[in-house]
């Protein structure tokens, strides 16, 4: 026969009420009456029936996540694999699962919204997307419980780093060991996250008195390698060429070390780069990448709290940006110049 909730209830001591609140994750159990309810549970082999949770709470208990990327990386993109990770890891501890939303189901064509009430989701975390088309406007408009990663709509819940800071600790950090020509190649700019780091860009330079000639903020996309590659190439030709460039992104590196190499340059002899994002891979690379650190695991976890608060408690929900602090780390390609502090 199949164990049952009153099965539980008779192995832990505990009312048939009480275990029914803790495998409906009702806020008013504590911590180790819910442990002392899962270990019993799985000691006797009981499994909730997700069908009969979803009818009598009218939840499905499963969170959708809308992950568009156009370099086709899915989930190895060094950033956001991380966050989606730590997202995962912290909805299914409260008891939610995660379905990934598209165009299509099998050879039937959708749209984001249709997929999500298709899958009858809870919610849904935004992260890598166009925010600006009306497909995700008409999603985040429609009623469903939405978060967004690196990106602010109003009376939505969202998380996102310190992008204007972590932009303006890379020129102040520079400026203090002795750069004067400091350019910026930036990603595109189609979310918040860009319009930020420029904002910061622009602040640093400002508040360290340094003049900005005309051609040296470049725009590039996000990950672009050879793009970036070619607006490097572009800066290191000038006959006022920078010092130090910004790059959009860790991963653009690559890019602009194939554009140094091309030119005869040293990193950080000749030439200075800073990235962004601080993924492992630019940090096992000689020399060592100059960048911020964004805290990912914080990022996924928090977007997953404000989704779950959003849906189980939709007139409280907290709906104010949540700003991640970024760490600076000095790394090994930002040169000491004359004048400058080691």
């Amino acid at each position: 026969m199949p164990v049952t909730i009153k099965d539980v209830a008779r192995s832990c001591g505990l009312s048939i009420s009480t275990v029914s609140k803790v495998f409906n994750g009702y806020p008013d159990i504590s911590e180790e009456t819910r442990a002392q309810v899962m270990k019993s549970a799985r000691e006797i082999g009981y499994q909730p029936n997700a069908l009969a949770r979803a009818l009598k709470t009218n939840r499905t208990y499963n969170l959708g996540v809308l992950f568009v990327d156009d370099r086709l990386s899915g989930l190895t993109h060094p950033f956001f694999a991380s966050v989606l990770n730590a997202f995962k890891a912290e909805a299914e501890a409260r008891g939610y699962d995660i379905t990934f939303i598209n165009h299509h189901i099998g050879d039937t064509a959708m749209t984001y919204l249709e997929h999500c009430r298709y899958r009858n989701v809870d919610g849904v975390c935004l992260a890598c997307v166009d925010f600006y088309t009306t497909e995700v406007a008409e999603l985040v408009n429609s009623g469903i419980p939405c978060t967004t990663v690196d990106h602010v709509f109003n009376n939505r819940p969202c998380v996102l780093s310190d992008n204007q800071s972590g932009t303006s600790m890379l020129v102040n950090f520079a400026c203090r060991r002795g750069h004067r020509r400091i350019a910026f190649i930036h990603g595109q700019r189609n979310s918040s996250v860009t319009e930020l780091r420029i904002n910061g860009f622009y602040r640093g330079m400002q508040a360290n008195g340094l003049q900005l000639p005309a051609g040296y903020v470049l725009e590039s996309t996000y990950g672009e390698m050879e793009d970036v590659r070619q607006k490097t190439l572009k800066l290191l030709r000038r006959p006022d060429r920078p010092t130090c460039i910004l790059l959009p992104d860790d991963a653009s590196y690559l890019g602009a070390q194939a554009a140094a190499q091309e030119l005869g340059l040293r990193i950080p002899d000749d030439i200075s780069f800073a990235g962004y994002d601080g993924i492992a891979l630019t940090q096992a690379l000689h020399p060592r990448l100059s960048t911020i650190r964004q805290d990912t695991d914080t990022l996924g976890r928090e977007a997953a709290r404000r989704l779950i608060d959003r849906v189980e408690n939709p007139n409280t929900a907290d709906t104010q940006p949540f700003i991640a602090p970024v760490q600076l780390l000095e790394g090994e390609t930002i040169a000491v110049l004359e004048g400058g502090e080691p």
